[in-house]
């Protein structure tokens, strides 16, 4: 039985050819974001979201972005564009892409239906690109205040280094231990 997400993917052709396949380039869209071709196709129910990339082995992560944003464009043509990163953010992590000042409905993990621009606001998203990372299961998740319910951000750009670095920062759980400061001290 097909899911509403792998109709949607083939729809859009959203599916990553795998290994070896040619870099697609993003593109810009009508939002004036860039786009990838391997960011999460999406409904924009963030539970339905988690509990997918959950299913297959990921993490959720967020990046919201601005039309003009200059960094928001250098992480797609520097940082995205060296494929050792885009294929380990490929490979763990469900990327949603939403615009800081969007009007799309978002439907959040408390059910509460909100336009991009709100969620942000809820979030305290300030800044772009802001990547928002969430916890490895969905149990709870809609219990907590909304702030509460990321297990790491990086506000700003980062460095192509130090994006990967946040990337397995999450994927290996080392927010757990400590800080993100204190994993790139102890990783070079």
């Amino acid at each position: 039985m097909p899911t509403r997400r792998g109709l949607l993917a083939f729809a859009f052709g959203a599916a990553w050819a795998g290994p070896g396949a040619a870099a697609a380039e993003p593109a810009v869209g009508e939002d004036g974001l860039y786009h990838e071709p391997w960011f999460l196709q999406s409904f924009l129910d963030l539970r339905e979201d988690l509990e997918s990339a959950i299913a297959g082995g990921k993490r959720l992560a967020i990046m919201w972005e601005l039309r003009g944003c200059p960094y928001c464009r250098e992480t797609h043509l520097v940082n995205f564009a060296d494929a050792g990163i885009a294929t380990y953010i490929r490979d763990n992590f469900e990327v949603l892409q939403l615009n800081l000042i969007g009007s799309r409905k978002v439907t959040d993990f408390d059910r509460q239906e909100l336009p991009e621009k709100d969620l942000a606001r809820k979030y305290g998203i300030r800044f772009t690109p802001t990547f928002q990372f969430f916890p490895p299961t969905a149990d709870g998740i809609e219990a907590k205040e909304a702030m509460a319910r990321e297990v790491a951000r990086a506000p700003g750009y980062l460095k192509p280094a130090h994006f990967l670095a946040m990337f397995r920062f999450v994927r290996e759980r080392a927010y757990e231990r400590g800080s993100f400061r204190d994993f790139l001290a102890a990783n070079g």
